[in-house]
């Protein structure tokens, strides 16, 4: 199977920040424990605070698709739908490197 590495990107409305930040604990714990999952992580722009992106890597883009179809990721999307100037942008790739272990 070929893994998938994906780059999430979201730009939060003005002073929605703290608000989409407090989302992220429940969606990253509940996502971690997927079988699928190598990795998920939530990063914050260190020169634009208001930008973020989840940098994921996952076994095969049908543990990718898994995960967008689970209760939490639709939870999750409800939740932070109006806190984004626009929808979350999503870039897919194929991982060529094994993930660092």
């Amino acid at each position: 199977m070929e893994k998938v590495t994906v780059l999430a990107y979201f730009e939060a409305k003005a002073g929605m920040e703290e608000q989409l930040l407090a989302a992220i604990p429940a969606v990253v714990a509940a996502t971690r424990q997927e079988a699928a999952c190598l990795n998920y992580d939530f990063h914050r722009s260190t020169d634009e605070p208001h930008k973020f992106m989840f940098y994921e890597n996952w076994t095969s883009l049908a543990g990718l698709e898994e995960h967008g179809r689970s209760a939490h990721i639709q939870t999750f999307r409800a939740a932070i739908k109006d806190l984004l100037v626009r929808p979350v942008e999503l870039k897919l790739y194929s991982m060529v490197t094994e993930p660092a272990g």
